[in-house]
Parts: structure tokens; C-alpha cells; sequence
């Protein structure tokens, strides 16, 4: 009899052609980057669409507020759940029900008549991203089982979010030039049709595994905790990082995330006593198991703050990128996602080379090695200033771009290739969590420190950024696996 186990690590067939012949081995790769391209370009392209939407809906500033960071809290809180009801109940599910689910928000968002309803249709899309981000990993490592292929296609993945992110700006700005900020909304409907489609015929199902225990009470409490402290982070631009609100949502976000570690290692003990017990009649098996364990636990962690910290160092200056185009420089909306291409185009691109070269020499080199250049591009921006040519600018935004792309999908492949076998799904939302929080700090920490004085704060964020990333260039460097573990 297959054990759950067992029936994880063989990669299930997919829906056969009807002249016979096994289906493209890339439609399950296009399947997944569907659904994760639209999570990525929703994180965006609301932001153009906001003025318009303030005044058709006569949207207050916290509603407006809400409606552009509604969805990345809860997309951020809810990852770590999500991941684990993949585990439990499928990751085919949990992702179908995740495209789903953003579909009808999306609709809903499309159709909204007040500001409060456009918001709760926001935060509809948020769980429905939850669900799909982490389910689209383990279903990655599913479909393609051999080492190099699943590098490459993390390495796709990763590109993905380059191709989202650039694109937002750009689809917002021409759906409200062209259209209306409906239709900001509206165009993630046929993605989603077509990732359905595609996923329910081409994508590989990999059993559940009904050993895997969602642990309630600690997933609460990391929620409560997550949702706090991003509440907390997102209104301490709006309301001064003094203000008793900001001061009580990061207090309390900081103690139930201090209470939720000693409930999760509760679990991990006992299991970890188990797996003693069983190395004690095994000892040689049982040294080898555990420097093994040891090894995963130490690139689990080691991922999940690099990812952290990347998206911290990245998306907090893209932040401030933005604003300096359009409000040191005169750029529009559209003018100032055109002006970021350089960063975008050159981070989808060689994201395609950062996956084959961790299939060849694993993760830590590309990772470490992507870090570091990203750190020389984000501390050129210091070179900004109300005059600079655009072309001074081209070149600190390609290697940050370039950094980027090396280190994020190697983290990714790092991450899996630690997660246990029917836990791919938890460590993926680990991982994506520990991003979503990243950006959130990222934006917050930056904007605050730009909010007086732009231009200097643009540059001490500069600072700020590229260290964060070189901290994470020493992660790497000591956590990542040096290869890749055969699948």
C-alpha cells in the first residue's frame, strides 16, 4: 500500500493529449506563472488607478489607503495557513480554490460602487493570493521532480514576479488612460480562466498528506501577530511611528509572534523526540538523519530571512524610486513605471539564467553572489539628485534589478530543496510570508524616513537597502545548501 509519503515523491500523472502523446512539459510551469503573475501584478497596479478611484468612489485617505494595502496584509498573514491546508488537503486544491477565489474578488472589485466594498473585495483577493503563492511551489517541485528542471523552473517563477511587478504600473496606467480603474480589476478575469483551465488538465496533483497537522493555535497566533504588526507598519506613515495605535498594533503583533514561536517548537520537539527515538535503534542512520535535519532546518531559516531582508532592501527602494520620478522629477504615472523598466526588464530576464546556473553549482553561489550586486545598485542611488540624467540612473537600477533576480529565485530553490518531504507547501509560505513582511517594513521604514526630506532620505534609504541586502549576502553564504539534493 502507497504511504502519503511515498505518493508525494512520485510525480502523478497529467491529463494525456487526445492523439495520445504526454502533454508539453512546460503547460504545468505556464499554468502556475499564470496564477502567480497575477498575485504579483495586483501588489501594483492599483497604485496608478488610486486617484481615479478616490474620486469616482469619493474615497477618503484611509479608505484609499486600505484598498492599495488591504490585499498585502492579508495575502502576508494568511501565507502561513494556507501553506499548511495545501499539506493537509492538496496542493491542486488549495491553488484551484485560490484562483477562484481571486477571480470572483477580482470581479467583484471590478463592479464595486462604495470605497468599503472595494475594500472587502481587496481583502477577498488577498486570501485568494494566500492560497495560490504557496500551492504554486509545491506544485512546482511536483511537476518537475529532477533537481536541474526544478531549478530552472524556480528560476521561471522568479521571473514571473519581475514580469508582475513591471507590469503593473504599466497596465494600470493604461487601463485608467485607455478605459476606466475598472478595468484595473477586470483584466486579471481571462488569466484567471486560462490558469484554471491549464491547471485542471495539465498540472500534476500530488497526494495530500493526512499526517500533516495544521497547528491551529500557533497559526492564529502568528496571523494575530502578522496582521499587528503590518496594520501597525502600514498606518505609521498616516499617523507618526509615535502614535499610540501604531506603538499598540506593533506591541501586540510583536507578543503574539513571541508567543507563537514557543507553541510551533512545542510541535517540533515532540516530533524531533520521535524521530530521537528512532535514530537511537539506527545510530548510524540516525547521525546521518540528523546532520540532515540540521542542514534543512539551517536553510529553512537561512531562506526565510534572506527573502525578508531582500524584499525589505528592494521594494522599500522601489518605493521611494517611485515617488522620486514623479515628485522630484515631474514624471506621470505612466512616465514613472516606463522610467523603472530598466530594473524590470533585465530582473525577468536573467532570472531565467539565475535557475540554470543554480541546477549546475546550487543555490548559495547565485544567491550570495546576486546579493552583493544588488547591494552596488541599490547604493548607486545615491547618485539621484533633482538634476541627474536618467542615464546616470540606468545602471544602478539594472544591477539592482540583476541582484535581484540571481538571489530570489536561488532562495527559492534553497527553500524547497530544505522543506521535508509534505512540507513543501508550509515552507513555501514561510518563505512568501516572510517576503510580504519584508516589503511592508520595507515601504514603511523607507517612506517614514523620506517623509520630511525627501531627497536625503532617499539616499540614507539607499544606505539602509544595500545593507540589508549585504546582511543577507552573509546569510546565504552560511545557511544556503552548496547543491542540490537529488529529488
Amino acid at each position: 500500500m502507497t504511504t502519503a509519503r511515498e505518493r508525494d515523491r512520485t510525480p502523478p500523472r497529467t491529463t494525456p493529449r487526445p492523439d495520445g502523446r504526454e502533454p508539453a512539459p512546460w503547460l504545468p510551469l505556464l499554468a502556475v506563472s499564470l496564477g502567480f503573475f497575477m498575485v504579483i501584478l495586483d501588489v501594483t497596479v492599483v497604485t496608478v488607478a488610486v486617484p481615479s478611484i478616490g474620486t469616482a468612489l469619493r474615497a477618503g485617505s484611509s479608505s484609499l489607503q486600505w484598498i492599495v494595502d488591504g490585499y498585502t496584509l492579508v495575502f502576508a498573514c494568511l501565507m502561513l495557513p494556507c501553506g499548511a491546508l495545501g499539506d493537509r488537503f492538496g496542493h491542486r486544491r488549495a491553488f484551484v480554490a485560490g484562483l477562484l477565489a481571486f477571480g470572483a474578488a477580482s470581479a467583484a472589485c471590478g463592479v464595486s460602487t462604495t470605497a468599503a466594498a472595494l475594500v472587502a473585495a481587496r481583502l477577498a483577493q488577498g486570501v485568494g493570493a494566500a492560497l495560490m503563492v504557496p500551492a504554486s511551489l509545491a506544485l512546482l517541485r511536483a511537476a518537475y521532480p529532477e533537481p536541474a528542471a526544478r531549478a530552472r523552473a524556480f528560476g521561471v517563477w522568479g521571473a514571473v514576479s519581475g514580469l508582475g511587478a513591471a507590469a503593473g504600473p504599466l497596465v494600470g496606467g493604461l487601463a485608467v488612460w485607455g478605459l476606466s480603474w475598472r478595468a484595473v480589476f477586470l483584466v486579471n478575469l481571462p488569466f484567471a480562466l486560462l490558469a484554471l483551465v491549464l491547471t485542471r488538465r495539465y498540472v500534476p496533483s500530488p497526494g495530500p498528506d493526512r499526517g500533516a497537522r495544521v497547528a491551529v493555535v500557533p497559526q492564529l497566533a502568528c496571523v494575530a501577530g502578522l496582521a499587528a504588526v503590518t496594520g501597525g507598519l502600514n498606518e505609521a506613515g498616516a499617523r507618526g511611528w509615535s502614535d499610540p495605535l501604531v506603538l499598540g498594533c506593533l506591541a501586540g503583533g510583536v507578543l503574539s509572534l513571541g508567543c507563537a514561536v514557543p507553541l510551533a517548537r512545542g510541535g517540533t520537539r515532540r516530533r524531533g523526540e520521535r524521530a530521537e527515538r528512532r535514530w537511537r535503534r539506527e545510530p548510524v542512520r540516525g547521525e546521518r538523519e540528523s546532520r540532515r535535519e540540521r542542514a534543512r532546518r539551517l536553510g529553512l531559516s537561512g531562506g526565510c530571512a534572506v527573502g525578508l531582508l531582500l524584499n525589505l532592501g528592494f521594494y522599500g527602494l522601489l518605493f521611494l524610486a517611485t515617488l522620486y520620478f514623479q515628485r522630484q522629477r515631474g514624471y506621470g504615472p505612466l512616465d514613472a513605471g516606463l522610467a523603472l523598466l530598466p530594473m524590470f526588464v533585465v530582473m525577468a530576464g536573467s532570472s531565467f539564467v539565475s535557475g540554470r546556473l543554480a541546477a549546475r553549482t546550487g543555490p548559495r553561489l547565485p544567491m550570495t553572489a546576486g546579493l552583493l550586486t544588488g547591494a552596488a545598485g541599490l547604493a548607486g542611488w545615491l547618485l539621484a539628485g533633482p538634476h541627474t540624467p536618467y542615464a546616470v540612473l540606468v545602471a544602478p537600477m539594472a544591477l539592482s534589478g540583476l541582484g535581484t533576480s540571481f538571489a530570489m529565485p536561488a532562495a527559492t530553490t534553497a527553500v524547497m530543496e530544505s522543506a521535508p518531504d509534505g512540507r513543501s507547501g508550509a515552507a513555501a509560505a514561510g518563505l512568501n510570508a516572510a517576503r510580504q513582511v519584508g516589503s511592508a517594513l520595507g515601504v514603511a521604514l523607507f517612506g517614514s524616513v523620506a517623509a520630511s526630506r525627501p531627497l536625503a532620505g532617499l539616499h540614507l534609504a539607499a544606505l539602509l537597502a544595500a545593507g540589508a541586502f549585504c546582511v543577507a549576502a552573509v546569510t546565504a553564504a552560511g545557511t544556503a545548501p552548496a547543491r542540490t539534493e537529488p529529488g
